[in-house]
Parts: structure tokens; C-alpha cells; sequence
């Protein structure tokens, strides 16, 4: 069983006196997904590594997740949040990569058009050119002829677009967004995170459905620019499980090889957060 990466996990705590939550924040269940929460979905699917996408109710204190790191030296990487309308957003990068951050993730918000049209957002790609700290878009489909304008501006930007870009989340899969998509794959610096199967298509395990749209961006992109991931604690809930994502990836897929596969399920995460 090849040692995975899992490329995008989330982790938090009850411990709302040492790590507090932002006022009005949606508060998500379970009340708590610690590490070894998480460890015990993830180990039995030879899980080895993980990335951590910073949980959006701790907002900019990326303390809980950069904790999590050090006291789990060399199984956990990083992509943070920060405040892109400070005055500096590129020097708390910076900081942050000293800690081991090799991403930022970023949302369009309610402008999926002019999100990145701000002098914040231009520090910041600025400095994932200089620093190849990537740029981790957390976007529907309608904001990706935006990331497209920023990759021609920033084409030394690294970029892992989250999730597919969320296609099939209503349960239409349409060929319009799959365009916008592959579309990116013009850019040799950008990603795609191959994941969140519970929430894409028909959200049904195995996840066959999703298989075309799989097998299209694998086209584009090549396997050297995909990687898998599983979106927990949200995969794990109900009949969705870290064993039924990694399966699809796995024993699903029948156009990936052997080298693709180790491709998908370590060496592009590896390549791009723990390098």
C-alpha cells in the first residue's frame, strides 16, 4: 500500500480558552477533530503525511494548526490564512513560512469576479513567486477566469485550486466548468486538489460518477499536477469514509498507472508542501 499524503484536512479543538473562535463564525460539528481524531481514520488507509488547511472559524490565528505541527514534527504541513486587506500581507507569509506554512488559502467571497483586483492580493502572489508559497483557491468555477488573470500576472505563482473547484457540487457536473478548469492547466505553476468526493455529483460512494470529470482534468493537467485529498473532518461523516475517497484513487480509476497513482497520492502534495 503506497503511504499516502493526504492533501487538505482540517483540525480543531474543544479548547475554546487557548485557541477561541471568532465571534459569529459558523460553528461546525463535530465540536472537535483533534489530531488523533483524525489519525484514526487516517492511519488504517496508510495514510503517512497531511496537509492543514488552516479552519475558518480561528480565522487569521493560525495558532491551533502551527501547534498541531510542532507537536507532529514531519507528519504535518501547512496552508494558512491571512488578512490580505493589512497593510502587509506578504510579511506575515513570511513569518508563517518559518513555521513550516507552504500555502495561504484564499475565497472570493460574494466578488468571485474582483476578489483578487486589490493591492493585498497582489502582495501576496508577489510573494508566492519569490517564496513558492502556493496560492490555495477555495472558489466555485465562477471564479476561475479570475485565477486565470492572476496566473498570466504571477506566472511564477504557485497554485492548488481546492476541490475540483467545488464542480458538481449542486449535482450537475457541466461541461462549461470543466472547460474554465482544464483551461488553467495552460499554467505550468498550477495544481488541482483531486478531492472532497462526498460533496461532488451524486455524493454517493464509490464516487464512479465522478470518474469522467476525474479522467478530463487528469488529461489537462498530467498527473504531476493533481493530488488527492480528502476534506476531512467533512468526508468522514455519515456513509463517507477516508478508505471509500482513497479507493476511488486507488482501484477506481482504471486509465491511471502505477506511477500515476504514486503521483496522485504523494509525490505532488510532497513536491509542493513538504518541500
Amino acid at each position: 500500500m503506497t503511504k499516502a499524503i493526504d492533501a487538505h484536512v482540517h483540525v480543531w479543538t474543544d479548547d475554546r480558552k487557548r485557541y477561541p473562535r471568532a465571534a459569529g463564525e459558523v460553528q461546525y460539528q463535530p465540536d472537535r477533530f483533534t489530531p488523533e481524531d483524525y489519525f484514526a481514520h487516517s492511519k488504517p488507509s496508510g495514510i503517512a503525511r497531511t496537509v492543514l488547511i488552516q479552519m475558518s472559524f480561528y480565522r487569521f490565528d493560525n495558532s491551533y494548526m502551527l501547534d498541531t505541527m510542532r507537536a507532529y514534527r514531519g507528519v504535518f504541513s501547512g496552508v494558512g490564512i491571512v488578512d490580505s486587506s493589512s497593510p502587509h500581507p506578504d510579511r506575515t507569509m513570511r513569518e508563517l513560512a518559518k513555521h513550516g506554512v507552504r500555502g495561504f488559502r484564499i475565497t472570493p467571497g460574494a466578488s468571485p469576479k474582483s476578489w483578487l483586483d486589490t493591492p493585498g492580493m497582489e502582495a501576496m502572489w508577489r510573494c508566492g513567486a519569490e517564496r513558492n508559497l502556493a496560492m490555495c483557491p477555495l472558489v466555485g468555477p465562477d471564479a476561475l477566469p479570475s485565477i486565470d488573470r492572476m496566473c498570466i500576472r504571477h506566472p511564477a505563482t504557485p497554485v492548488v485550486i481546492d476541490h475540483m473547484a467545488r464542480i458538481g457540487a449542486t449535482g450537475e457536473i457541466r461541461d462549461a466548468d470543466v472547460r474554465l478548469l482544464c483551461g488553467l492547466s495552460k499554467h505550468p505553476k498550477v495544481a488541482v486538489k483531486v478531492s472532497a468526493f462526498y460533496a461532488l455529483g451524486r455524493k454517493t460512494p464509490p464516487y464512479a460518477d465522478l470518474a469522467p470529470l476525474i479522467r478530463r482534468v487528469f488529461e489537462d493537467f498530467g498527473p504531476r499536477r493533481l493530488m488527492w485529498a480528502s476534506d476531512c473532518p467533512f468526508q468522514v461523516q455519515k456513509e463517507h469514509t477516508i478508505a471509500a475517497s482513497i479507493a476511488l484513487i486507488r482501484e477506481g480509476l482504471p486509465f491511471l498507472s502505477a506511477e500515476d497513482k504514486e503521483w496522485l497520492l504523494t509525490r505532488t502534495a510532497e513536491s509542493i508542501f513538504f518541500t
